[in-house]
Formats: C-alpha cells, structure tokens, sequence
C-alpha cells in the first residue's frame, strides 16, 4: 500500500483515476491513521469509519463503471465539527450539543459529498469557534503534531492537525478572525479565508455572522484551489453569497508572478519576532527573484483591528448563542464553557442601552476606515504580503489564563475579515523546527491571483514536503 503520508489530492486522484489504488484502501488507510493517531493528537470528535467505508465502496462501483468523476472523488476529507452533517452528530466542540445530530447537511457539506469525497471524520475545535488556539473545546485541545507541547492554533484546531498528520488530504474549517489561517500556519499547511459571501455558511454554526468564511486546509496551494473550485457558489439559504465567477481556480495557478506589485504593510512587521520577521522577508526576496517588484504600503488604522474587531464579534455571538436556551437546542446555557461566556457578557454589554452608540457603533465607523484602507492599497499593488501570526506556535497553557495576550495572537488576521477580502496562509520555513507562515492578501475576488502567488513561491521552495515525525 502506498504511504499515505506523502500524497497530495492531485496525485491521489491520478492514481485513482488510472486505477493504480482503490478508494476503499485508501480510506481504510487513513481510518487507521486516524484512530491510531487521535489518542496523541486528539483531532477528531467523530470519527466516520461506517460512513467513510460506504462512501469509498461507491467511488470504486463508479469508477469500475467507468463514469467521469471530478479531481475530488476518493478523497478523504473531513469537516470541522461546526458543519452540519445530516446523521453524524455536530457539537461546534460543546457539551451543550454533544448528542445533537443534524437531519440536513450544510451547504457546503452537500457540494463536497456529491464531489464524491470520503468524510473521515468530524474534527474538534474551540467551542463555538472561540479561541486562537484550540484550548478551549469541552473535548480536551487538540496537540501540533510538529510539537505535541504547542497548540495547532484555532479555531480549526483539529482540523489544521489532522491535514499536517496526513490522517486525511484536506479539511473544511471556518474563519471569523483567523481560524483557518492560523491553524494553516501553525501545522505547515495551505489555508484559505475567501472572499465574504463567495461560498455558503448555511448549515454551519454561526459565530459571527458578518464576519464569518468558511475556508479550508490542504498541503499544498493547487490542492487548495481544487477544493475551492467545489464549494463556492450561489446559495438560496445564504443570501450574502454570490454567483461563481471563476470556473477553475487551478487553470491558470502557474501563470507566475512576473510584473505583479506586491505591498508590504508596514504596520504588519512591526512588534513580531525578529526571526519570524526575518523569514517573511526572505519569502518576499523570493517572490522579487520570480520577477515581482515590492513596494511599501500603509495601512493606517490597523491598530484599531483587534479593538474593533473585539467589539464587533462579541457583539454578534452574543445574539447567535441565545438560541441555545435548551428549548429549541442544547442543555442550556449554565453548560457554556468560560470563553463563550466571556464573550457572551461582552456582546450583551456593548449593545445594552446607553453603550451601543459608544462602542457597536463607533466600532462599524473604524470597521469602514479599515475596509477604506484595502482599497486605497489595492489601487497602487496587486497583493499584499505580510507574516500570519507574530509568533511561533505557542505552548498549551502558555496564554491560558491572559485572554487579551490570546486575542493578540490575531493581530494580523482581524482586519482581512473586518475588509471582508481574501487572505491566503502559505509555508514559509521553520525556525527551530517550528513551522512559519505568510499570508498573501487580495482584492474582494481575487483568489485567483493568490494562488498564483501562493503557487509560484510553494514551487520554489516546497516546505509543504517537510512532514511531522509523528
């Protein structure tokens, strides 16, 4: 049997198309992962092995009669536990939903399962989607695989880890303020925050509604796009999304990066580590050797970010959790976990009488200023380039009992949720085995183009072949 560790989506694919491996023991091979590994890694709530091993009998039946499947059909995947998943129970990492099964699917959900991809399992995360760093799910956290001590960032947590563990090819996750980014950078992967409104939230547990993407976790850049190139799309149940607008995000992903303008956002390196510091500029050498020009760009009201965004998302998950009142939903609301009632009594406080106008919306006013700030960048670069996280990967604990030191890890992330504009993470190396990010950043609609870059830089250096001894 192949070793799963080393593939990617794309060669999968092309040796289940050329008939080379069966999806049966494909999908066999990684429930095993899977199960051997969750025990160190705890990346997984649910584990799908019925589930996973029906699906692969049906993408053999398919392929031994010969119908045309598309890059995705085989692959295992799976579904941060915020996706609604129709007979497989959905806790949003909550004890408050920890026997509430679906009767539907989410969007989302439904276009990958008709893709044909095999569902291994649900994967754990902070509750409710709160947190930087995976602590905070009432399952226990979830462990980096490159260093069982440090966290593999949040909210994606499980999902980041199982992706980096190879326990499946790819994961959905979701990001209000950097939780596919973050997680992305912290295990070595690719992770992609969309455009606001280019792919469905239907069926997935909200957080903060004009904030909230979905996204996904993948090993490489092209993978990521072949993802992508499924779950966007029109949706009848979520009316902010919108029509495709590109048919294949891979077609032209080797186009380079010759000519392309990219802005460095001063605000964006400093207080970071000096190595991490380093490491991103090393990247942005790179991309100038392929032929791009850099060029300095300000962003001045990104030191508002996390203040604004800390308002704002509080704000909504105050009024989104009060449907779990143990009458339609949950146990009710003594089971919430600290962080969700942090933010619970934050929200509520902001738009109590008297105070709305003092912070919810002052905070959309300095929201319209940061969103003023993209604009004006993308009308003199193309991207803009700049470090995902302003650390390492920190150890489990290290930040446990400092909430606003935790929100801070996001400082570089807030603002592209805020703008409602693309960002893409993408490997940069490690520093003292640790992986590091960048994260590449565009115009509404300009995924594309991120890929483009994501691609050309991950050719040059290929730190995605660089896997966890685990």
């Amino acid at each position: 049997m192949i070793d799963v560790t080393n593939l990617t989506i794309k060669k999968t694919s092309d040796l289940l198309q050329k008939r080379e491996i069966k999806a049966l023991e494909l999908t066999q091979a990684f429930l095993e992962r899977a199960k051997k590994l969750n025990g160190k890694l705890n990346a997984f709530i649910t584990i799908c092995e019925e589930e996973a091993l029906k699906q692969a009998k049906k993408v053999d039946e398919l392929i031994a009669n010969n119908q045309k499947l598309g890059p995705l059909a085989g692959i295992p995947i799976a579904f941060k536990d915020l996706f609604s998943t129709e007979g497989i129970r959905t806790t949003a990492g909550s004890k408050i939903l920890a026997n509430y099964v679906p009767v539907y699917n989410a969007t989302v959900v439904k276009k990958l399962l008709d893709s044909n991809v095999i569902c291994i399992g649900k994967t754990n995360l902070d509750a409710w989607g709160h947190g930087s760093s995976g602590e905070n799910s009432d399952f226990g956290p979830t462990k980096n695989p490159y260093d069982l001590e440090r966290v593999p960032g949040g909210s994606s947590s499980g999902s980041g880890a199982a992706v980096a563990a190879s326990q499946c090819l790819a994961a959905t996750g979701t990001d209000t303020g950097s939780s596919v980014r973050l997680p992305a950078a912290f295990c070595n992967l690719v992770g992609l925050k969309p455009t606001y409104g280019l792919a469905s939230r239907s069926g997935i547990v909200a957080m903060a509604s004009s904030l909230d993407s979905i996204g996904h976790l993948t090993k490489t850049v092209y993978d990521n796009a072949l993802v992508l190139n499924v779950t966007i799309g029109k949706d009848f149940f979520d009316s902010t999304t919108t029509e495709n607008r590109i048919a294949d995000y891979s077609k032209n992903i080797s186009r380079g990066v010759k000519n392309l303008k990219i802005g460095l956002p001063k605000e964006y390196f400093a207080g970071l580590d000096q190595s991490i510091r380093e490491k991103t500029l090393a990247a942005v050498k790179t991309l100038e050797k392929l032929g791009a020009t850099i060029e300095d760009i300000s962003l001045p009201h990104t030191k508002y970010g996390v203040a604004t965004y800390y308002i704002i998302q509080p704000s909504e998950v105050s009024s989104n959790l009060a449907r779990y009142d143990a009458v339609r939903f949950g146990f009710g609301r003594e089971k919430f976990g600290e962080e969700a009632k942090r933010r619970i009594i934050l929200g509520t406080f902001t738009l109590s009488a008297g105070y709305y106008d003092a912070y919810y919306l002052k905070a959309m006013k300095v929201r319209r200023l940061i969103k003023e700030d993209f604009e004006k960048a993308f009308s003199k670069v193309d991207v803009l380039i700049s470090p995902t996280s302003p650390t390492l990967p920190f150890k489990i604990g290290e930040k446990s009992d400092n909430p606003l030191q935790m929100y801070l890890s996001d400082i570089f992330l807030v603002t592209h949720n805020l703008a409602g504009v693309p960002s893409l993470n993408v490997p940069c190396g490690f520093i003292k085995e640790l992986p590091v990010g960048m994260q590449i950043v565009g115009p509404h609609f300009s995924e594309e183009l991120l890929y483009q870059v994501g691609y050309a830089y991950e050719q040059e250096t290929k730190f995605y072949d660089n896997r966890p001894n685990i």
